[in-house]
Parts: structure tokens; C-alpha cells; sequence
């Protein structure tokens, strides 16, 4: 049997599995664009430090809502994607993304836009 956690609340699971700098962008990154190697999220992300965003998809993978698929090549490729209990995620992510965008004012400059706003 898994070790149980203690939490505050039902929030503070939600914080565990998406808090992080890098994580929700990460998920959003896959749920919008699909299945992505380290690469791709790694330049998506433009700045992330590379051990900090090792950490965190381990993590993600580690709560079972991201899957890592290891490609038999030399060298080898990983790839990432959403899995089923990922995409349950979906509304928390539209959430933030709506907020973001209602909030945005003129403080921000969007370099990868990925909200329409439709949640006004």
C-alpha cells in the first residue's frame, strides 16, 4: 500500500500535483499541442532550468498525469503526454487560463498565447 499524505484541504492535493512554477504551463503545453519530447517542452518553456523541469515532469509522472514513453533509438528519446487522469485536469487548466487572460491588462506580453477568452 502507498505511504498516505496528510493535507489541509482538497486544494492542497490539487497544489501537490500541479504546484510548481513550470507545471500547469507544462500541462497546457501537452493538452494543447499533444505529444511532446523533452525538447520541445524544454524550448516552450524558454527559461526553465533543465534539472528544475526534470524534477517536475518526474513528478507529473509520478502522480499519474503525464506518461513518459521512452523511444529505442540511439541516443534515446522521450517523449511526453497527458494521460486519461491528466486530461481530468482540463477544467482547473481552463480556469487558470480564463482567469489569465480576463486578467491580463496591458502588464503582460504573451509569447506563446494559448486562451481565447472564451470562458468571458
Amino acid at each position: 500500500m502507498a505511504e498516505r499524505t496528510v493535507v489541509t484541504s482538497e486544494i492542497a492535493i490539487t497544489l501537490k500535483v500541479i504546484g510548481g512554477k513550470w507545471k500547469p504551463l507544462i500541462l497546457e503545453y501537452l493538452r494543447t499541442e499533444g505529444t511532446k519530447r523533452y525538447s520541445e517542452i524544454l524550448r516552450y518553456l524558454e527559461n526553465a532550468p533543465k534539472k528544475t523541469l526534470t524534477v517536475q515532469l518526474r513528478e507529473l509522472e509520478d502522480d499519474g498525469v503525464i506518461e513518459r514513453n521512452v523511444i529505442p533509438t540511439i541516443p534515446p528519446q522521450v517523449e511526453y503526454s497527458l494521460t486519461r487522469h491528466g486530461e481530468t485536469l482540463n477544467p482547473v487548466l481552463d480556469a487558470m487560463c480564463d482567469w489569465g487572460y480576463r486578467n491580463r491588462g496591458g502588464n503582460y506580453i504573451l509569447s506563446h498565447p494559448t486562451c481565447t477568452g472564451d470562458g468571458e
